[in-house]
């Protein structure tokens, strides 16, 4: 039997769906009632037989922080899909990115070992990669770089990496995937949802940074080519293309049918709207929308290679341009 936790989000959703297709049993993780109408929603856009794909699974009302909720998740469970987390670029929110992300992991290991679970598979990122030096792509082979300044997200997610590292001593064989930022339809108020959210209201400033992009359905997809296959303890990049802010803002525009982005916003500038941000945000006691981290994540020039998974499974990407749009036609069709 097959677990998948985070069942609720983003790339859980997106993977329950591909994994429905194949009519293996599955159980998945979900918090509150509400968000398995986010689930139905998703699968909205590939079926008609919502229903009849959505009773496939076995839902299990659990919490990764709350070690007792999962013991019925556990049982008979051979493969675990382990996607919870928590994403946030505000360091207030750091405490609970540990939780979440370090000790909940640490939690979905030792259930994996104490079950004899046989394969896990766990959705990092490619924040926990080192920048390539003297190489223009990031490759799998960078390491963690302690002594860089790293984001409290990626952290979180290297020590949660760390844990599933330590299931692969303990028996349990590993596979860790790092996507790039990943584009999908869904979750239109969170993450890259908020995307085309705002740019279908006329966002019209832009930054030149560059960075890796993929496909939420790649994702899913690559999860499970990778747990299919006898591939373990190796992690693996997914990104589809390395592009700048720019050029994916202008893709969204084109797909909503609206104006592209025609404002760059610099350094200088950025920093001015960060320093102005906080003191908003001290006033009204509301969350900050800019970090020194995500002005940080704005500006940066980062290029990653996903060859690996394409050399070891033959895994093609669907082209980002292709991604924008599907997803802006989802858009389109849960706004209207």
């Amino acid at each position: 039997m097959i677990l998948v936790t985070g069942g609720t989000g983003l790339v859980g959703s997106h993977l329950l769906y591909e994994l429905t297709l194949k009519n293996q049993a599955i159980k998945a993780t979900y918090r509150t009632k509400e968000s398995l109408m986010a689930v139905k929603r998703v699968f909205s856009y590939f079926t008609k037989n919502v229903d009849e794909l959505f009773e496939k699974i076995q839902w299990i009302q659990a919490d990764i922080t709350d070690v007792p909720s999962l013991e019925d998740a556990f049982k008979d469970v051979t493969l675990v899909y382990h996607a919870a987390a928590l994403v946030s670029f505000n360091p207030k929110e750091y405490r609970a990115m540990r939780q979440v992300n370090i000790e909940g992991t640490a939690n979905i290991v030792n259930y994996c070992i104490a079950n004899k679970v046989i394969k896990l598979c766990f959705v990092s990122s490619i924040a926990t990669i080192d920048n390539a030096i003297n190489k223009k792509e990031v490759t799998e082979e960078n390491e963690w770089n302690p002594e860089t300044s790293n984001s409290c997200y990626a952290i979180t997610k290297h020590g949660a990496e760390m844990e599933v590292w330590r299931a692969s001593q303990e028996g349990v064989d590993v596979v860790i995937v790092n996507p790039g930022v990943i584009l999908g339809a869904g979750f239109w108020n969170i993450n890259t949802g908020q995307l085309f959210s705002k740019i279908a209201k006329g966002f019209s400033f832009y930054t030149e940074g560059v960075t890796g992009f993929v496909g939420v359905s790649d994702v899913a997809k690559a999860m499970i080519t990778l747990t299919e296959q006898p591939i373990k303890n190796e992690r693996f990049i997914l990104v589809s293309e390395n592009k700048s802010f720019k050029a994916i803002f202008t893709l969204i525009a084109k797909a909503l049918g609206k104006k592209p982005p025609s404002i760059k916003v610099s350094k200088f500038f950025s920093s001015a709207l960060r320093i102005f941000d906080g003191w908003i945000s001290f006033i009204t006691q509301k969350k900050r929308l800019i970090t020194k981290e995500s002005e940080k994540s704005m500006h940066s020039k980062t290029y990653y290679s996903s060859e690996k998974i394409k050399q070891m499974t033959d895994f093609k990407f669907e082209p980002i341009e292709q991604v924008v749009k599907e997803t802006g036609t989802n858009y389109r069709k849960d706004k209207n």
